[in-house]
């Protein structure tokens, strides 16, 4: 989540450094911590600060979660402060990699359409819809904002609806429409010296403010506890009583599934998987005054890694590899 509390009441440049502090004592959590010192620096102004974090990020690219979205986030802000063409050549270059994170897709989709290259903007939301969009089943909510940016962005253009902007009106639970939130019109009425169409005005900005602020404080995931093979092993060679809640790995990993397939079917929103480590994990029981032997560790140790940005989302998006570390898609291997 990237800070977007006013520069008058945080001071953004002492918040990165201290997030830099705390990156250097937790190098697991850096590229997390990183992102979040840069959104603060790009806020404070001094975006050629933010620049240099995400070029130090990009050093270590095939150790991080997610370098598509540092490569868009430093496009964006290049593009901010005079480097168009740079930023356009990473755009461009990320759009032929296809990423399958939706978030890269919005952060460069919106600096496109922030600097008036509608079009542009529009071809690279639909392209991402394309390519993350299931055909038959509910869009997971990381692909919400894309639907919601294409949808603005061809009203703007003036397009007519199609399914997807359909698909869009139907996810958005705002009391205003996304047809009425995104029509180019209010720009004229916020001109107007009509009562009635300022306090129309107010409503929907109110809405869609409530909504923004629904996404930014969306919690993190309500993730579940995942041991790799040799990682359990080990577990489970130091601490045997934990065998009770591991009877075998499979049905470890069989059990993640369907305990996640309860949750979406029961409504609950934001599901994610968190990856365990033995060392890690008797950190954890340590500073808890606990022993790692305790089984009702287990699911905090889970909250903990997803309050620490560790959760990844699930289901996997359509194509991408299973969560339980096969080569094979997820479509093929816990997902068939």
């Amino acid at each position: 989540m990237r800070p977007d509390t006013p520069a008058e009441n945080v001071d953004h440049t002492a918040e990165a450094a201290r997030l830099e502090r705390t990156a250097g004592l937790y190098p697991e959590d850096a590229e997390t911590l990183l992102l979040r010192a840069a959104a603060h620096l790009e806020l404070s102004g001094d975006r050629p600060a933010a620049t240099a974090l995400y070029d130090r990020l990009l050093l270590s690219a095939d150790s991080l979660d997610s370098p598509s979205l540092v490569r868009a986030l430093k496009a964006s802000n290049l593009w901010e402060y005079g480097h168009e063409a740079e930023a356009r050549a990473i755009i461009d270059g990320l759009r032929a990699t296809t990423p399958a994170d939706p978030a890269p897709w919005v952060i460069i989709a919106e600096a496109l359409e922030s600097h008036d290259e509608l079009e542009a903007a529009e071809e690279t939301f639909t392209q991402a819809a394309r390519l993350l969009l299931p055909d038959s089943t509910e869009p997971p909510h990381a692909t919400h904002p894309l639907l919601y940016g294409r949808h603005r962005v061809r009203r703007m253009l003036g397009l007519t609806h199609d399914d997807w902007d359909t698909l869009a009106d139907t996810l958005h639970t705002s009391p205003v429409s996304l047809d009425e939130l995104h029509d180019p019109k209010r720009v004229w009425s916020l001109g107007s010296e009509n009562p009635a169409e300022l306090l129309a005005e107010i409503s929907r900005l109110r809405a869609e403010l409530g909504a923004y602020r629904e996404a930014l404080s969306r919690p993190f995931p309500v993730a579940v506890l995942h041991w790799p093979a040799g990682e359990l092993a080990e577990l489970l060679a130091a601490y045997p009583t934990l065998a009770t809640e591991y009877p075998s790995h499979e049905t470890h990993l069989s059990t993640i599934e369907s305990s996640l397939r309860e949750l979406a079917t029961s409504g609950t929103p934001n599901l994610g998987i968190v990856t365990g480590t033995v060392p890690s994990y008797e950190a954890f029981a340590a500073s808890e005054g606990s022993t790692p032997s305790d089984p009702t560790l287990l699911p905090q140790y889970a909250t903990t890694l997803a309050a620490r940005g560790r959760a990844v989302a699930w289901p996997p998006q359509r194509g991408a590899v299973c969560w339980c570390g096969s080569p094979d898609s997820y479509e093929i291997c816990h997902g068939a």
